[in-house]
């Protein structure tokens, strides 16, 4: 095996299904946000992050919209095996420029072209290091039917007024139960997945949409911009609006 590169641009919404890439993979996010199921978590990829992956997870990636992106398989022993399965972070321009430098070599061109290694050894150490400092854009994925059931309705009803008794009733279960799942396979109650969710789906209309912050505040179902932005900054480091600044600016 060796290390090589591609890009890719989806002209409009697509699943891939289940996947397995036997090497290391890193995908980053050109243009446009993706999905990624992995293990027991599910990850939001917006502009100018990228996920490094584990050889041999079983991955899903989808996206709503448009996107662009750019795939980087490395060799086995080129880079250390990432600390978790999925390990989304920030890319930094000289990142973001070394990994479209490296898409001129596809699989057949690295193995024609020597040096092309050496630029991916040079690669997987600072995405190695930028990838240890990993966010926090998840929430996790159910295990059972009942929990899978309240997860879906609460994800479809995160700009409303959200009732426990409510979400129980969609999972068909009584809410001492439900509460239980979320400990138990979630590590977490309802109202703190409920918060994450919304962070999740908030960071992704930034990215995305033009919108003004106390709508998706408002439409993610936050009580005030405010609340919003110091929620997101828990996670995410910054301010919505910084955030969203040094997206134009990339």
């Amino acid at each position: 095996m060796i290390s090589f590169a591609y890009p890719k641009r989806f002209d409009e919404p697509f699943d891939t299904g289940e996947r397995v890439f036997e090497q290391t993979y890193l995908l980053y996010a050109a243009a446009g946000a993706f999905h990624l199921d992995v293990a027991e978590r599910s990850w939001l990829l917006p502009p100018h992050r990228a996920a490094l992956i584990q050889a041999g997870t079983p991955i899903r990636i989808l996206s709503h919209a448009a996107a662009t992106s750019a795939s980087v398989l490395f060799a086995p022993g080129c880079i250390a095996t990432p600390a978790l399965p999925c390990q989304v972070f920030r890319v930094t321009p000289l990142i973001g420029e070394m990994i479209q430098h490296a898409t001129r070599w596809d699989e057949r061109q690295a193995g024609l072209d020597g040096s092309s290694q050496t630029f991916f050894a040079a690669l997987a150490g600072v995405v190695g290091e930028a990838a240890a400092c990993a966010e926090d854009l998840w929430f996790p994925r159910a295990r059972t039917a009942e929990l899978n059931r309240a997860v879906i309705y609460t994800l479809a009803h995160l700009g409303e007024t959200l009732n426990f008794s409510d979400v129980a009733k969609a999972a068909i279960t009584s809410e001492r139960t439900l509460s239980r799942r979320f400990t138990d396979e979630f590590n977490m109650g309802w109202s703190e997945f409920v918060q994450r969710a919304r962070i999740v789906k908030a960071t992704e209309r930034l990215a995305m949409s033009g919108d003004q912050v106390a709508r998706i505040a408002h439409e993610t179902g936050f009580s005030s911009a405010s609340m919003f932005a110091q929620a997101f900054r828990q996670i995410m480091g910054e301010t919505p609006t910084q955030y969203r600044r040094r997206l134009v600016a990339n």
